[in-house]
């Protein structure tokens, strides 16, 4: 009875239905919390658990069918792992080993060139909470002295029941899309704690309201949208025929509608979140903060001049999660580059295998590193203008390999060419435009990884954090510096080759015999064009030796 209402629903709303049916769960979490917040909220910890991990399953289960076992066995394995190895660094490796490689198995086996909506879109959720719960747990078994203030927050004192982990990992309001909260946050929640009111339910009906509002907004404005910048049209003709300008204007507008999607499902969650109380972050200038979960800024969004600004706004608590159990706990390396370089490779690889990813994350690493060194100028705030003005319009540049995924459709993408409306396309004129595409997109790649090689200003910097140089003196500094540079001048070059290897795959590599003019005769019902002259090919393996 219900597949066929879900399936009139979707037709109606012109929606895939596995998209119809995350947004029904994500809404579900809000009558899931009022039945908490009026029945279940002067339960036990036990029973609590109990509602959690039974409607987590529920929802999962009405989105993925059987395939919530791949939840199911990882919750599992994790709970066991703790138990057995106890708070200990293998204990941890373990868990990362183990929860990455099932991920990354899940998208090995399930992809596609297109983003569908399958397990593995919670399971990337459950994966960071289940690493992250292994680091908590790890943490509790350390001297406080031995901790950061923000570890202390986070570390477990006793060893969690499974029933508790179920519920944690299953829980209504962050299951599907997030946000990240560790399972210290969520034992406050069972225990009452996480409230304005002592002893009673939270306030928090006001400002979960408020979020599912700003959350159904921005769902609108995506819904009338869309339809008008799809991805698809950056893989059509029409769109390489459009002047330098329109693709601009374009591909800023697509990016604006296609993260409001995101926005709209991180925003609704959150209200959930809120409602149930786990948004609650205590008392701040004497009111009370709801903000604990929040995955969205969506004011500095919109107004941030800065890259740096839009990336701190977005996705706010998956952030903060790589900064704290990826980013910092790799000061051992000494260089806070290098420490971002690999925060953002482990960021490449948990998003998915495409190389797309690497490409949009290769690009935020560019950009951020640049914007450091412009906002440390004398110069800064003769450059603002111009930085805000690319800011607007280049912010969706990283974004089209991120969500066209594959190779061949992100390059066509970032590398599509003006030109003008002239009639019949020639071959000559297809390969052409591919060597050219190519050709824009390896200069981008070039100019990117030749830019790594040549960080001695930022790695000698403060700003660039090079810990050892700062104590071993200028001479250890100068030498490590050298290392640093030779290794990066490797990585440039083999990062290189291999783009260029790939893009050659897409090219005519045979240099055609260009002349100054050319006739074109169309025959009837023919779709050849005869050149007058012949174009000729100058190498003789050419497999076509004129066109």
């Amino acid at each position: 009875m219900a597949a066929p209402l879900l399936a009139n629903l979707s037709e109606s709303l012109g929606s895939p239905e596995p998209a119809v049916r995350l947004m029904l769960s994500i809404l579900i979490g809000y009558p899931c919390a009022l039945v908490y917040r009026k029945y279940l909220f002067y339960q036990t910890a036990t029973v609590i658990n109990l509602f959690h991990a039974i409607s987590g399953l529920a929802l999962a289960a009405f989105n993925f069918g059987p395939q919530i076992y791949h939840s199911a066995v990882c919750v599992l394995v994790q709970f066991l792992m703790m138990r057995l190895m106890g708070r200990t660094i293998t204990t941890v490796l373990s868990s990362f080993t183990f929860q990455m490689v099932y991920l990354l198995a899940g998208y090995y086996y399930t992809a596609t060139e297109e983003y569908d909506i399958k397990w593995t879109m919670p399971h990337c959720v459950l994966t960071l909470k289940l690493v992250g719960l292994s680091f908590d747990y790890y943490d509790g078994g350390k001297e406080p002295s031995q901790l950061s203030a923000e570890q202390k927050t986070a570390a477990l004192p006793s060893v969690p029941s499974l029933l508790e982990v179920c519920g944690f990992s299953y829980f209504y309001g962050g299951f599907l899309v997030g946000p990240q909260f560790t399972l210290r946050s969520y034992q406050k929640l069972l225990a009452g704690e996480l409230t304005d009111s002592l002893g009673k339910p939270p306030n928090s009906v006001t400002p979960a309201m408020k979020r599912f509002a700003l959350g159904f907004l921005c769902l609108t404005i995506y819904t009338i949208f869309s339809p008008y910048y799809p991805n698809s049209y950056f893989l059509t003709d029409e769109y390489e025929a459009q002047p330098f300008w329109y693709r601009c204007v374009f591909v800023l507008i697509w990016a604006k509608v296609i993260l409001y999607k995101y926005v709209s499902c991180w925003v609704i969650a959150e209200g959930v979140c809120i409602l149930s109380g786990l948004g609650y972050n205590g008392v701040v200038d004497g009111e009370h903060r709801w903000d604990a979960c929040a995955n969205m800024k969506l004011w500095v969004f919109e107004t941030a001049p800065l890259f740096g600004g839009t990336i701190s706004s977005f996705n706010i608590n998956t952030n903060a999660w790589v900064a704290r159990h990826v980013f910092k706990r790799l000061k051992f390396l000494g260089n806070k580059t290098l420490s971002h370089v690999t925060t953002l490779l482990f960021l490449t690889v948990w998003h998915g295998l495409h190389s797309g990813y690497l490409l949009c994350f290769s690009m935020e690493f560019f950009i951020i590193t640049v914007e450091r060194q412009l906002a440390n100028s004398p110069l800064y705030p003769l450059i603002y203008l111009v930085q805000q003005f690319f800011h607007w319009l280049f912010m969706g540049y990283p974004l089209v390999p991120f969500c066209l995924f594959t190779f061949d459709k992100w390059l066509k993408g970032i590398g599509g060419v003006s030109r003008e409306n002239s009639g019949v396309r020639t071959k000559a004129e297809t390969l052409g435009s591919e060597m050219h595409r190519c050709k824009t997109v390896n200069t981008h790649l070039y100019l990117l990884f030749l830019f790594l090689p040549h960080l001695e200003v930022l790695v000698s910097s403060p700003a660039g954090g090079d810990f050892r140089a700062e104590r071993q003196g200028v001479r250890g500094g100068c030498c490590e510096r050298k290392v640093w540079m030779d290794r990066m001048n490797f990585l440039s070059f083999f990062l290189l080759c291999l783009t260029s290897v790939a893009s050659s795959n897409k090219a005519n590599k045979h240099k055609p015999w260009i002349e100054t003019e050319y006739q074109g005769i169309v025959m009837e019902n023919d779709n050849t064009v005869l050149l007058n002259p012949p174009l000729f090919a100058l190498d003789k393996d050419a497999p076509l030796h004129y066109a």
